[in-house]
């Protein structure tokens, strides 16, 4: 091919350099039929999801006689149809499993990331840095895309800039297991679609018996998508006909969604190991509490931002479903409404729906101006950006194994062309951030809190993994006592959880390091003591204002090209030259791939104790030895490039 008649190093280097994607869904799918047609030979390819049937419209490595199976797995067999000399070993696995370790990363020369989701993200990247493997970063969001390359010294890690919040999430997420408002907010509006507006399969509300957190054998996970026709030993059917069938009656509907469904979602006990299990709702229990006086009134100021009580939510949910049952019959046969923020019925469907599905996941309800708020537009996936994306991932791995990283480029995709006509815009890649609490020599962090307040619990689940994406971590008190705080052995430190850090003796100034082997990864934290957090606040990383973008570009015509198209979505970023938007919304559907949440990984790794005797004083050491990282390499100043180029 041209490949090897113009570059005959680079493509014997192809057929022998041993490749890792991460991802098998829409970027994933495109990018392994680039490799194996560029001349990969070597590939490993993981993924912990199996295929849906919305997958099956740009996921094209898909059939509908795969729908169940493997994604990995069919990808692989699929590639290789195309390249049958290839050599592609496939994983239905999540990459955060503890037998990913650092060793592994280092059999490969390059990985390529294809995800959805900010846990595994920040992961890779961190698996990356301890390997000093590089590292293309990659995402997609509706028209709009990002490609980077991540080379420990040399670049901005993943994790160099503040990411504002995720808005997205994936299905099994909305289904199954939601741990934030928002993602009662989305189910509520897809239960909105499926009673009274256009039925999606994307927008099922159904519990997820095919989740792979609920079932990690392959077999069992497979077995369950072909079941899930039936629901236990009834037989399902569409939303909207079984709610047809009921007259749309509002108690048999808040029984069915808030009673039923999660009495179902109890019995995958898989889910419910490291969570806090929901508790079902019944109407007439609410009911007879209310009229005991149990109900919560609701408090002073404007309407639309008081929070009800549960009984409250209840009769504001009977009344929607029965004035917007009465505009279906009014439109006659077959007719279907349009959800709408400034429709009054619509809203209050959502808010009351949301707000009862929060309560039974145990989070604070939110008022109707809150949900209001919070109900934006979902991104769909545009199969022509994954295509787009997956080929320039390849072109920034050709320069790599070209040994040309100087020549490296973060390339963001935009929906309309910039002010030199380009829809591609290369940027150069930053150099590593000196505060970053990733890829720093010694990451440090300062965290504000209450000492009296905050729980020991909180700190390794709120703090450390989600805020700081550690996934087992250890943490001992610099006391001079080498205090165990938390260990990432089961059952060693679980007394702890429920007592507050100011029991332990930790008070203003007080450090604490946390560790975390499969990620080769230690934190410092200094604990700063306040009484002073707003309301609902738990904590604050001092210094960071982890819900914003990092600062604006000075470059205005740069800055336009990168904005310019839907100013509500985002873009892939761990650039500063980024857009001041999210970085990895995502289609809210289990889509893509690795939907593991943190807690998961956890419950695969807590069965391996990582830590290492100190053969002077046969005491027990928390931390192994860890090598400064190089210095930062000077970065390329040319920033003008409109052209992607090899060489």
């Amino acid at each position: 091919n041209a490949l090897s008649r113009e570059k005959p190093q680079l493509a014997d280097c192809l057929s022998t350099s041993k490749v890792l994607v991460v991802g098998a869904g829409g970027i994933g799918c495109e990018l392994l039929k680039n490799l194996v047609l560029t001349g990969f030979k070597n590939i490993e390819v993981i993924d912990l999801d199996t295929i849906d049937v919305s997958n099956l419209n740009r996921q094209f490595l898909f059939q509908k006689k795969h729908v169940g199976k493997s994604k990995a797995q069919v990808a692989k067999e699929s590639a290789l149809q195309f390249c049958p000399s290839a050599n592609i070993t496939a994983y239905h696995d999540s990459i955060m499993n503890p037998d990913y370790n650092v060793e592994f990363f280092r059999k490969f020369v390059l990985v390529m990331n294809a995800l959805d989701n900010r846990a595994a993200r920040n992961h890779v990247n961190r698996m990356c840095l301890a390997a000093d493997i590089p590292l293309i970063e990659s995402g997609t969001a509706g028209y709009l895309g990002q490609v980077t390359v991540i080379k420990k010294g040399m670049t901005e890690c993943y994790e160099c800039q503040p990411k504002p919040t995720q808005k997205t999430f994936p299905g099994c997420t909305i289904r199954n297991t939601p741990s934030e408002p928002i993602h009662c907010i989305v189910w509520a509006k897809y239960l909105f679609n499926q009673l009274f507006g256009e039925e999606d399969a994307d927008q099922e509300v159904s519990p997820d018996t095919a989740d792979p957190e609920a079932a990690w054998n392959p077999e069992e996970t497979a077995a369950r998508a072909t079941a899930s026709e039936k629901d236990g030993d009834i037989k399902r059917i569409s939303t909207k006909e079984w709610a047809r069938s009921t007259g749309y009656d509002p108690i048999k509907l808040f029984n069915k969604l808030f009673k039923d469904d999660i009495m179902y979602l109890l019995t995958m006990d898989k889910l419910w190991k490291k969570r806090k299990a929901p508790i079902p709702l019944d109407w007439q229990p609410t009911l007879e509490m209310s009229s005991q006086g149990y109900s919560e009134t609701p408090g002073l100021g404007l309407k639309d931002q008081q929070v009800l009580g549960v009984w409250g939510y209840c009769k504001l949910f009977q009344q929607s479903v029965e004035t917007l049952r009465s505009q279906l019959q009014e439109k006659g046969e077959g007719a279907e409404l349009v959800w709408d923020k400034d429709d009054p019925p619509a809203m209050d469907f959502v808010t009351s729906a949301a707000n009862l599905r929060m309560h039974i996941f145990s989070m604070n309800m939110k008022s109707r101006f809150d949900v209001k708020s919070m109900a934006g537009n979902i991104i769909p996936a545009i199969a022509t950006t994954n295509a787009v994306i997956a080929g320039l991932i390849v072109l920034e791995g050709l320069k790599i194994l070209s040994g040309e990283l100087e020549s490296c480029r973060t390339i963001f995709l935009n929906k309309c062309p910039n002010l030199r006509k380009k829809l591609l815009v290369p940027c150069v890649l930053d150099p590593p951030s000196a505060n970053c609490y990733v890829c720093a020599s010694k990451p440090e962090v300062t965290v504000k809190l209450n000492v009296h307040k905050t729980a020991v619990l909180t700190l390794q689940d709120r703090i450390l993994k989600e805020r700081f994406g550690m996934v087992a971590p250890d943490v001992q008190i610099e006391d001079g006592k080498g205090t165990i705080l938390i260990s990432s052995e089961e059952g060693e430190t679980e007394a702890n959880n429920s007592k507050f850090l100011g029991d332990f003796g930790i008070r203003n100034g007080s450090r604490l390091q946390a560790d975390d082997f499969l990620q080769d990864y230690t934190l410092l934290i200094t604990v700063l003591h306040t009484e002073e957090l707003e309301r609902d606040v738990e904590f604050e990383v001092v210094g960071e204002a982890p819900d914003k973008a990092p600062p604006p570009q000075s470059n205005k015509e740069e800055v336009n090209s990168i904005t310019n198209g839907n100013k509500d979505s985002a873009q892939p970023s761990t650039s500063s030259k980024a857009p001041s938007e999210d970085d990895d919304i995502m289609i809210v559907d289990s889509d893509e791939d690795e939907g593991a949440s943190s807690s998961a990984a956890v419950a695969a790794a807590v069965g391996t104790k990582r830590k290492h005797s100190d053969a002077g004083t046969g005491e027990t050491s928390t931390k192994r030895p860890r090598t400064d990282q190089s210095s930062a390499a000077a970065a390329p100043t040319d920033d003008d490039d409109d052209i992607i180029a090899l060489d």
